[in-house]
């Protein structure tokens, strides 16, 4: 099942130009606390946008903004060419939403459960609503436990059913505030796949999460959030490659390739048993080596390593989070 709609009443083609979200100076406060300070989102068209942030840094208060769910304290929303909240009625025919699953009934089964959420939603056709219910379920692999109860789904399941739910509908984006949450390694892999497959369809898709290996595997461009403030974003390539890269020299004369690397400007020299790593800056990588070969110094392994996505979150906030869970 395609995620993308193609009729001409639920957008003009400026709009299909513009970024799919996008805010400006958005903020919003509760008494006295700013949950969300003045956050630029740019969400561009196709992407695979990884929400990053560890829990707490006003991720899903901006997700609940952009949804129209709760009203920004001030700042700007624009979700699919349409303003919001005013123009939230119009976008969201088109968005598919994961926050925080919605509510099953235990008692009935998985495609009992998407009928009645089906039937709810104003912009369904009833006379289609069997094939997209199984297309839905086929898409996210439940079609085979489509009338097993609610109830004896492992969690894996429930929250591939939570994301069938948001494919009922063709969706140009889509939005999932934590989808491996609570998942094994099996049911985290499969999720990730299908946002995989989704993307690869053509929808922009928006994965809000605090596990940096899983934002690091399946997203193309990342935001990063912190005391809510969006303190970076970017494709996740042009983020790596601003960030300082660290070499690792390998040698038995770990304190003079100490003082070498030291001498050229490199910062962070430490020795740790036969390796000695610094962090680059500036400093150029082809000059290195003859620098090393010619103080005498022994050189059995060379590697430049690119930073992960751990630590560029510590180079932005000074903190680490959780990895992987």
């Amino acid at each position: 099942m395609s995620v993308l709609t193609r009729s001409a009443d639920v957008g003009s083609r400026t709009e299909e130009a513009s970024a799919p979200i996008s805010t400006r100076g958005l903020t919003k406060r509760f008494r006295h606390q700013t949950a969300v300070d003045h956050v630029d989102l740019e969400v561009p068209a196709g992407a695979v946008y990884g929400f990053l942030g560890p829990n707490g840094s006003g991720k899903t208060t901006t997700i609940r903004m952009l949804l129209g769910l709760i009203a920004p304290t001030s700042g700007e929303v624009t979700v699919l060419g349409r303003s919001v909240p005013e123009g939230a009625n119009q976008a969201l025919r088109r968005i598919g939403a994961l926050v925080e699953g919605p509510a099953f009934h235990p008692y009935l089964s998985g495609r009992a459960n998407l009928a009645r959420l089906d039937a709810a939603d104003r912009y369904s056709d009833p006379r289609t609503s069997a094939a997209r219910i199984d297309a839905a379920l086929d898409r996210v692999g439940l079609l085979p436990a489509a009338t097993k109860r609610f109830r004896a789904y492992s969690l894996g399941m429930r929250q591939r059913l939570a994301i069938a739910n948001a494919l009922l509908m063709p969706r140009d984006l889509l939005i999932l505030d934590e989808p491996t949450n609570g998942l094994d390694p099996q049911g985290t892999r499969e999720v990730r796949h299908l946002v995989g497959d989704l993307a690869r369809d053509g929808a922009t898709i928006v994965v809000s999460s605090h596990l940096l290996a899983e934002v690091a595997q399946m997203c193309s461009h990342v935001g990063v959030m912190y005391e809510g403030r969006l303190v970076s974003q970017g494709p996740i390539d042009d983020l790596q490659t601003g960030t300082a890269h660290t070499v690792r020299v390998e040698t038995t004369q770990p304190a003079d390739a100490s003082r070498v690397l030291t001498e050229l400007g490199l910062v962070d020299v430490s020795a740790v048993g036969d390796g000695v790593t610094g962090t680059l800056g500036a400093v150029a990588v082809v000059g290195i080596l003859p620098r090393l070969v010619h103080a005498g110094v022994p050189v059995t392994g060379f590697t430049v390593q690119q930073p992960s996505l751990e630590d560029i979150f510590v180079s932005l906030t000074g903190e680490g989070f959780d990895v992987s869970g």
